[in-house]
Formats: structure tokens, sequence, C-alpha cells
């Protein structure tokens, strides 16, 4: 091994959020050095999912899921718009497929409305039917600030902004290890030939492996490491013209929000992400699963015609809690937590994390401050 180089400020990850942090970091004077464990930027969650940007609807008030995603979105419209990232606001409908679900419409709004999301519209089923005809609902909710983006495109743009600032990106260089000093945190860093960087900062966005890397840090308190647990979500492909020029949400449902129909920018329609929960990270999407597709699709587009659906990809999203709990919020610690001086983990960091990534970058930086 070499012997330890001082930097700055070292991000572990290069997926969405790890670059949103490095260009704020970066924008705000640090010297910045990400480490990726990859040979590219945006791998793992941030290249596999539904590519939405989120109102801020479902999350309970106060929560960071909600603060963060809410603020996130406004910001991320904005930074589309200056630095041509594709994206359009299509807007999306949560549709009620039974009265009993009205109900649930009514409390999805009332969130809504506490979380700083005043916008969204009650439709009854004939104004649901006018704007999409082949939607069979018994009402729905129109959220106009949804939309889609190119998360790959996001990802460059940030990437730009951060090396125009100064920071560097080290690719396959997974972080090993590490352990406390008295002025920072001394990383191990693998790859071709293993280095070691003493850091001033240290701040953790390794997403699935956020916990790894903190536990692998000598010194640390193993107590402020919460359970790591993975929740794999299967995309189905239409392969054919969608008639919806809206993406659709049923209800959501434990764990996730159901198996919701959502548009690429060039208008393919792709259903999912389903709730699969593993012990080890495996991307293959099981043909069978499409059965249960076509059930759940059926119940809101029940002319949905027979093997029309094709095993599309698979995401998979870091969960603090296994199945049967319920959903966790975002865990963006601290010295202030965990007393570890120089170290900012970020824990548990699923959807709404693109949506909120430049919000999420800023509450790091406060956390900094």
């Amino acid at each position: 091994m070499t012997s330890p180089e001082n930097i700055d400020c070292a991000v572990i990850g290069a997926g969405v959020v790890g670059l949103a942090v490095a260009r704020a970091l970066a924008m705000a004077g640090r010297e910045v050095v990400v480490l990726e464990a990859a040979g590219a930027i945006g791998t793992g969650t941030s290249s596999r999912n539904s590519e939405v940007i989120h109102a801020g609807i479902y999350y309970p008030k106060d929560s960071l899921k909600a603060e963060l995603c809410v603020s996130g979105k406004h910001r991320l419209y904005g930074y589309c718009q200056t630095h041509g990232v594709a994206h359009r606001q299509c807007g999306k409908l949560i549709v009620a497929t039974s009265e009993t679900q009205l109900d649930t419409l009514a409390d999805i709004k009332e969130r809504a409305d506490n979380n700083g999301v005043p916008d969204l519209r009650h439709l009854t089923e004939t104004q649901v039917n006018k704007l999409e005809p082949d939607l069979t609902t018994k009402g729905a909710l129109l959220s106009p600030s949804t939309g889609i983006i190119d998360t790959h495109g996001l990802m460059l743009a940030y990437q730009g902004d951060a090396e125009d600032h100064g920071t560097m990106i080290a690719f396959n260089a997974p972080v090993t290890g590490g352990y406390l000093e008295e002025r920072g945190i001394r990383l191990f860093v693998g790859g071709a030939d293993e280095l070691g960087l003493q850091c001033r900062l240290v701040v953790n966005c390794a997403g699935l492996f956020a916990q790894n890397v903190a536990a692998s840090i000598q010194g640390f308190p193993q107590g402020h490491i919460p359970e790591s647990h993975y929740a794999k979500g299967n995309y189905f492909v239409l392969n054919r013209k969608t008639p919806f020029s809206h993406l659709i949400y049923p209800v959501p449902e434990e764990a996730g929000l159901g198996v919701h129909l959502t548009l690429d920018l060039a208008g393919q329609a792709r259903f999912g992400p389903d709730v699969e929960w593993i012990n080890k990270l495996e991307y293959s999407v099981d043909p069978a699963r499409a059965d249960a597709f076509y059930d759940a699709i059926r119940k809101y587009w029940p002319a949905l015609p027979n093997a029309s659906l094709s095993p599309g990809y698979s995401g998979i999203r870091p969960k603090l809690y296994d199945q049967g709990h319920p959903a966790s919020d975002f865990v963006i610690d601290g010295p202030e937590t965990h007393g570890v001086e120089g170290l900012i983990n970020l824990f548990g960091i699923e959807s709404p994390g693109i949506t909120a990534s430049m919000a999420i970058a800023g509450h790091v930086s406060e956390l900094i401050s």
C-alpha cells in the first residue's frame, strides 16, 4: 500500500445522491474526491427505477422524505430547465378501483396538503374518463406536479458541475475499510493499487452498501448503523403503443406504491415495480411474475391485451426494516447524532431519492456547516 494521501472531502458513491452531494460541496469551495466502486456513475439504484419526479404526496408529515422531496422537486424542475436535462411534467392519476378506496384518496390528499403539496385535485369517474378513456375507476386524484426525467442525463449534469468545480471521481475504487483518527478518518481504497486516504470529511452515499461501509470503519459506533434489507422491484414493459398520457398509480400498497404505469421520455409504457424481498443482489426478471402484473393492472385497465407485457428490468431498494414493517424515513446522520467528527452517513435512500437529490445535498451541507 502506498503512503496515505491527505484529502479534504471524500464522497463514497457516484449515484445520483453522491453526485449531488459532491456538486454541492465542490460549489461551496470544498476539495472533493468521489470514490466509486463500479466503473461508471449510477450503476445501482440510480439507474434502475421509474425515473419519476415525485410530488411529495405519500410521506408522513415532517418526515425527511416529505420535506426533502417537496423542496427537491422545485429545485429539480428549475435545474432541469437551466441545464438542459430532459424531463416532462406530465402529471399522474392516483386511481381508486373500488368505492372503499375513495376514502383512501381523501386521506392521501390530506397528507399531501400537510406536506405542502396543495395542487392535488379530486376527479370523478366521469372526469377521469375524459382524461384517460381506457381507465376504469371510481375516481382519482390528479397530481399535476409529478413528472418524468432522464436520470442518466441528470447525473451527467451533476457530474459536470462537480468536475467544473474541481471534483475528481475515482472509478473502480471500492472503500474496503478505515478507522478514526484525531484529525479525520483514514479510508482504505481497493482497486488495482490499494491506497490509504486521510480525509477531513467523509460522506457515505454508498446506497445499497452504505451500512457495509459504515461497519468497515473501525471505531464507528455500531449501534448507529441500522439494519439493511433489500426489496427488489421488477418491471415489465408494454410491447405496443400505450393509450395513456399520464402516469397511472393505484392506491399504495405495503412497501411500495403498487404496480403503476409510468412512461419514459420516448413514450414507452412500463409497469412496476412489484415488491420481492430478497437476501442478495440479483437483477434478473422472472417472466412468470407477469401473471400477477396482469391481475394488478387489469383492476384499472381491464382491456390490457394478453401477451402484451415483456420482462423489462429490476431495481433494488435499500430498506431499513424487513417485510411487514412500516416504511422507514431517510436516515442522514452527522456528528450530532453518532458523535464521530467528520463523518456523515446516508442510509435507506430509496424513492424519492432522485427527486430529493438536490435537497439531500443541501441538507448534508447544513450538517457540515
